[in-house]
C-alpha cells in the first residue's frame, strides 16, 4: 500500500507533468479550478487548486473532503501512484470504477483531453 508521503511525490510528479505538457492537455490543465483527491485506502484528503497549469497542494486532512471541491478525485494510494508512474492508464480505471472523478459538465469537458 502506498504511503501519504508516495501520494504527495506523486501528486507533485502530476503536477509537474501537467506543467510542462503541450496542446490540448496543457489547455485543459488550465483550469483555475478548487481541488480534492480522497486516497480511499488512507482515508486522507488533499486539497488544493489546479492553477495555471499546476496542481498546488495547500492541506492534507484525515477522512473524505470537509468541502465540495469544484473537481473532486478519490481513488487508492496505488492507483494515484500508478497512474502517475504510467502502470495504469487513468481511462481504463475511471472506466472500471477504480478512480472517480466528479467536476462540473464544462470542466469535464476540458478535462477529457487529459484522459
Amino acid at each position: 500500500m502506498a504511503t501519504i508521503d508516495e501520494c504527495r511525490v506523486a501528486l507533485d510528479q502530476l503536477s509537474g507533468n501537467l506543467a510542462q505538457a503541450d496542446g490540448n492537455v496543457r489547455g485543459a490543465a488550465a483550469l483555475d479550478r478548487s481541488l480534492s483527491c480522497h486516497i480511499t485506502d488512507l482515508d486522507q484528503t488533499f486539497t488544493g487548486r489546479l492553477d495555471g497549469g499546476r496542481i498546488r497542494v495547500d492541506a492534507v486532512s484525515p477522512g473524505p473532503p470537509a468541502a465540495k471541491a469544484e473537481i473532486r478525485l478519490a481513488m487508492t494510494g496505488d492507483d494515484l501512484v500508478a497512474m502517475v508512474a504510467g502502470d495504469l492508464k487513468f481511462a481504463k480505471a475511471w472506466a472500471s470504477g477504480r478512480v472517480r472523478l466528479e467536476a462540473g459538465f464544462r470542466d469535464l469537458l476540458r478535462l477529457k483531453n487529459l484522459l
